[in-house]
């Protein structure tokens, strides 16, 4: 039997606030176990939420750039649950009335094509603490520290039908958060998090399957592994007689499969009501309209900007409009040497290299990008060929200072003057004479490979240094001749 796969994404985005969403309590990663976790987080009597003003307009700005509605009178709910690292015993979200409501992103395929998927909602609600099961001699301990910090649950329509388009979401919606500075998108830090629906059902069937979660995925890899995992078990479970049961479920990377958690809870298991210590918000239209002014170029526009004013290919531009950071890297690069096909191929080619090499992120780069544009503007006016280049390259990436100050001190300018060329040439083809013999009683098909011997032999002579246009005209002049 052929399958269908059927998946829908709920990704949490931990919004950039200095504060939590209810509370004046620091957000920053790191600090010490329950030092950023007040009396409001702890929900102790007597206190009363107050709602953070900047999780609201990221919320928007998120809103508006998937095109999707706004909710202009949106309400916070109590999501009631136990669980020991949830210290009132419900969760603040939002249920009915969402501050985003329908939306779409349009995600780029593996081979190019471009597939639209829908967004139901996104609605703002405030995190959990964590719970602690290492160190503490077969005991748990709890970490209130991300109790109250604001979150963006974003909910996909289940239009995805492979773990590739669902990786392809996931970065899409990654790569825009991090555009509109409302999430730092660390997912090792758990900035973002995927929550992963999978469900299989025969090809052609209108129904869909009974859908599986998958919880707190942290990773664009793992959810590949995580989804593939759990189609194949799922339909090996049908295919031998069994049912899927809605449930929520773990992955194990190191045993890469998935292990049941609980029983998937319904809405109504919830007893969602709203929270009455919360008003409704209501947005005004100017504050919309605000907002929407405060909107960054998207990722889209700046694909098609790079095409259009850069002449880039469509696949240099993805790639080069694939982070904010990168975007400003590759345009400060071409700002400095005016070449935008050159820039795009020192940072897409020896820039990734290194940063992929050293593990680190473009904001760690240790050439800077005016660093890299001054040595792109030596190899335009000949003073270093491509190859020294190279050399430069990996010299300002060791911290030995600028192309300009490289090139001096290791005297790497290149040689253009054309009769200390000829002379080297000369002397190249006297101690190959019996190669020059070889060539010139040659077809041509012989000489175009035997030619490249004497280009070898040229550049090795002059340790690099000659200019290889200036190279390969004369000693074409010279052997033809």
């Amino acid at each position: 039997m052929q399958w269908e796969i059927v998946i829908g994404l709920e990704i949490h985005a931990q919004l950039t606030t200095a504060s939590k969403i209810f509370s004046g309590s620091a957000t920053s990663f790191g600090a010490e176990p329950n030092t950023q976790a007040s009396l409001i987080d702890l929900g102790m009597p007597g206190t009363l939420p107050v709602l953070n003003a900047q999780a609201v307009r990221n919320a928007v700005k998120f809103g508006l750039a998937i095109d999707a509605e706004i909710g202009m009178t949106n309400v916070f709910a109590r999501k009631n649950y136990f669980y020991p690292d949830l210290p009132k015993g419900y969760q603040i979200s939002q249920m009915d009335l969402p501050i985003v409501g329908k939306g779409f992103l349009d995600i780029t395929l593996d081979d190019g094509t471009v597939k639209r998927v829908g967004v139901t909602r996104a609605h703002l609600e405030e995190d959990a603490g964590k719970s602690l099961h290492e160190d503490f001699q077969g005991m748990s301990g709890i970490d209130l520290n991300r109790a109250g910090t604001p979150l963006l649950e974003i909910v996909s329509e289940p239009d995805m039908r492979s773990a590739k388009e669902a990786v392809a979401y996931a970065k899409t919606i990654h790569s825009l958060v991090r555009y509109l500075g409302i999430c730092d998108g660390n997912m090792a830090e758990g900035s973002l998090r995927c929550d992963c629906n999978v469900s299989v059902r025969p090809k052609g069937q209108a129904e869909f399957g009974t859908r599986c979660e998958i919880k707190n995925v942290n990773s664009f890899r793992f959810i590949e592994k995580a989804i593939n995992t759990e189609v194949q078990r799922q339909i090996e479970l049908i295919e031998d007689g069994g049912t899927v049961i809605q449930e929520t479920r773990l992955y194990d990377p190191n045993k890469d499969e998935t292990r049941s958690m609980r029983s998937k809870e319904e809405a109504n298991d919830y007893r969602y009501f709203p929270d009455p210590d919360l008003l409704p918000v209501v947005i005004e239209p100017a504050f919309i309209e605000t907002v929407r002014g405060e909107l960054p170029e998207l990722p889209q526009q700046k694909r098609e900007r790079f095409q259009s004013e850069f002449g880039l290919s469509a696949y240099d531009a993805s790639v080069l409009a694939a982070s904010r950071e990168l975007a400003d890297y590759f345009e400060e690069v071409q700002r400095v040497c005016g070449d935008a096909k050159l820039a795009a191929n020192w940072v897409m080619g020896e820039l990734s290299s290194l940063l992929n090499k050293s593990d680190i992120e473009i904001d760690q780069s240790p050439v800077s990008a005016s660093q890299l544009g001054g040595m792109i503007l030596r190899i335009k006016d000949n003073t270093i060929s491509g190859k020294i280049a190279k050399m430069v390259f990996e010299a300002m990436a060791d911290g030995e200072g600028d192309a300009d100050q490289i090139i001096e001190a290791k005297g790497l300018k290149q040689v253009t003057d054309s009769g200390a060329i000829e002379a080297m040439l000369d002397d190249v083809l006297a101690a190959n004479a019996d190669q020059v013999e070889q060539y010139r009683a040659s077809d041509e098909a012989k000489r175009g490979k035997m030619f490249g011997f004497f280009v070898g032999q040229a550049m090795k002579a002059s340790k690099g240094k000659a200019n290889p246009q200036q190279v390969n005209q004369l000693l074409k002049q010279k052997l033809d001749g």
